[in-house]
């Protein structure tokens, strides 16, 4: 084992856990990596909840208790995931308190459903809040076109956010401007803006998945020669825009009135293609002041043989400017493979809510009393 892990976290990135299951709270699981492996935030999603609980029998009980109280699916989803979370908060409050609120965080996602509705995103976050009910939570909101506004009113009301499901750099851009508006909210209602969080997920190895398959279509030496470099040159074009927005004149007078920089994170980590090394969306994107959010596999691989060699993001935006012109020079459309991107994330992160409403309602029916 090396001490990559620590170096990373030394360097100024945050090391979150991209998975979360009632096993890994009870077992100690979660206890352990936060020591052992410099764990300090932990990111859920609706793939990952259908994942838990279907696998395992931790939920029996409570799905039991539901049953018998005849709640809705749905009702019965939340309740199981925000259990999940007030635990995981729970185990990780003291990193909250350590970093001043910076970390011991951790993540639930508004019903992705919602996606493209501002005002039930908005509903649907204020009631997570009052449910998980844990200074230490983020709620995740998407950046899509309708998620933009519904980020700026939920900061607006002191309630701190994830921000998910951001590929493309203006889209960021307007990510980082709703923060800042909801920040002024925050403000003109008198709310203090030092308890109020965010991070920016920008999504990384799906870029390149993507990208690289519009590159093998091309199929010349030179489109070949792209492969793997697109998703790293589009965050590390992220990394310079934060840098941009939090030294303007409008950052600076919010931050003297208390607030804190909305850290970029790294989403999407774990590598799928095996052409590359498993932990280049790690060792590529070092940073001050970034979350790195990895799988199990990508966070255990980084501790064996993750290179950490010191800031790997600053002084290369010319070169990452440089490959994603080279992309878009070949005909492949940027504008169109975030869009593309965007819209498969909503779908999949729907598809897995709908895959957790069947297999939760399964588990409610199989563990349903029989009556009298």
């Amino acid at each position: 084992m090396t001490d990559a892990l620590k170096r990373l976290s030394e360097e100024g990135v945050a090391i979150w856990l991209d998975d979360l299951s009632r096993k890994r709270i009870t077992s100690g699981n979660l206890a352990e990596l936060i020591d052992q492996q410099h764990v300090v935030g932990v990111t859920t999603n609706p793939t990952i909840f259908q994942k838990a609980i279907s696998q395992g029998d931790g939920y029996d009980q409570q799905v039991s208790d539901l049953a018998a109280r005849k709640v809705t699916v749905e009702e019965a989803i939340r309740m199981i995931t925000t259990a999940d979370v007030r635990d995981a908060a729970d185990i990780l409050r003291p990193v909250f308190d350590a970093t001043d609120g910076q970390d011991g965080r951790v993540s639930i996602e508004v019903d992705p459903r919602l996606a493209h509705n501002t005002k039930s995103t908005v509903a649907e976050a204020k009631q997570l809040a009052w449910l998980v009910d844990r200074p230490n939570t983020l709620i995740k909101i998407p950046a899509t076109e309708a998620g933009i506004p519904a980020i700026a009113e939920v900061i607006g009301l002191g309630i701190s956010v994830n921000v998910t499901l951001i590929f493309s750099l203006e889209r960021y851009r307007k990510v980082m401007d709703a923060y800042l508006t909801g920040l002024e909210k925050a403000k003109e209602r008198g709310l203090d803006l030092s308890q109020i969080r965010s991070v920016a997920s920008f999504f990384v190895s799906r870029v390149d998945t993507e990208i690289d398959k519009r590159l093998d279509g091309i199929g010349t030496d030179e489109a070949k020669a792209l492969r793997g470099k697109a998703a790293v040159a589009n965050a590390r074009l992220a990394y310079q825009a934060y840098e941009e927005v939090f030294s303007s004149d409008r950052w600076n007078a919010l931050e003297s009135a208390g607030a804190r920089k909305q850290r970029p994170l790294w989403a999407s980590t774990g590598v799928k293609d095996p052409a590359y090394k498993d932990t280049m969306y790690v060792d590529d994107l070092v940073a001050p002041n970034t979350v790195n959010t990895m799988p199990e596999a990508t966070l255990f691989a980084v501790e064996d043989h993750g290179e950490i060699t010191g800031d790997t993001i600053t002084g290369t935006y010319e070169q990452a400017r440089a490959d994603l012109d080279a992309v878009e020079a070949l005909g492949i459309s940027y504008d169109d493979v975030v869009q593309v991107l965007e819209d498969e994330g909503v779908d999949k992160f729907e598809a897995s809510w709908n895959d957790l409403l069947k297999s939760t309602q399964a588990e409610l029916e199989r563990l349903a009393p029989s009556e009298g």
